[in-house]
């Protein structure tokens, strides 16, 4: 019943989770690509997750899930090609300064950058606290340098002005955002925790041009296992919260119920933000609602507002 009416929440609607069949071949590679995981992170065999991939997908080729077709040369001729299309595109006549020809195209730029920037800023900062803080990456001196510092001196500073730029030149280039992902955590738990691996990670990327075709080969069936391993190891951080403060309680689990149910890593912070200033309101303590928070959490609103309007 409770799934049912937060149903009616969803944007879209008609997502109602439900325990799956076990006679489909990818939902059984994908128990078997997360029983294998899940023995060597036990045994803390080096490499679990790259080896729990690999394992998968060659086990994915007999049951048919595992599309073993390569097409190297259209894929990769195809990859250029469209490169030299839409490289620099948003800068053209088609692109960004098109949409300020009219004044109704105007405001819609404006709200549309708004609610774009809002959940991108959200994202990136939900995925480096969600990461971040349980790696030890950043320290407890370090967040309070960014909550309380002035400029860039904290590692999340520089962390959020790095995605801005490669949010940025991304658009120039065509490609899809390019910004912060949780998975990114599945190198966190794989040891990397220093700009080094950031470097290396990027050096692979250059190289992954050459074998998209081959990496293309491995089946999300063989990665998801991954994505749960990292999403259990992430459970700690719910051991901080003060579960008998109903005050830190309430916008605690709507920060992560949102999350899940609206696939959403800004609606969630933005649940916890309202239900937060919501319950201080209520209570009458206005001095502990910064400014900041207050137009942050108007906005969120606002953001929900056109949403719905939409």
């Amino acid at each position: 019943m409770a799934v049912n009416s937060i149903n009616s929440m969803l944007a879209n609607g008609g997502v109602t989770p439900e325990i799956t069949t076990f006679n489909s071949a990818p939902v059984l590679l994908a128990l078997i690509g997360f029983i294998i995981l899940v023995i060597m992170v036990i045994l803390n065999v080096p490499g679990a997750f790259l080896i729990s991939v690999i394992v998968t997908t060659l086990i994915g080729i007999p049951m048919g899930v595992t599309n073993t077709h390569i097409d190297a040369l259209g894929s990769f001729g195809s990859t250029f090609k469209d490169f030299g299309d839409i490289f620099g595109q948003a800068l053209g006549k088609d692109g960004l300064w098109s949409m300020f020809t009219t004044p109704k195209n105007i405001l819609v730029v404006i709200l549309t950058v708004f609610t774009m920037g809002l959940s991108g800023l959200f994202d990136a900062i939900g995925t480096f606290i969600g990461t971040g803080i349980s790696s030890g990456i950043f320290t407890k001196e370090d967040q309070k340098e960014f909550y309380d510092g002035k400029g860039f001196k904290s590692k999340m500073d520089r962390g959020l002005v790095a995605d801005t730029f490669a949010t940025m030149f991304a658009g120039i280039f065509g490609t899809s955002n390019t910004t912060t992902f949780i998975e990114s955590t599945a190198g966190i738990k794989a040891g990397g925790r220093t700009g080094l691996t950031s470097v290396v990670v990027a050096i692979g990327f250059i190289f992954s041009i050459i074998a998209a075709p081959l990496v293309g080969v491995i089946p999300g069936q063989a990665t998801a296992p991954i994505l749960i391993i990292v999403g259990i190891s992430m459970m700690n951080e719910f051991t901080q919260i003060d579960w008998d403060d109903l005050e830190v309680a309430i916008p605690a689990f709507f920060t992560a119920a949102f999350m899940a149910f609206s696939y959403s890593i800004s609606y969630g912070i933005a649940a916890g933000f309202i239900f937060y200033v919501l319950i201080k309101t209520i209570k009458g303590k206005f001095k502990q609602i910064s400014p900041i928070l207050w137009i942050i959490t108007l906005l969120f609103v606002l953001n929900f507002v056109s949403i719905a309007l939409n």
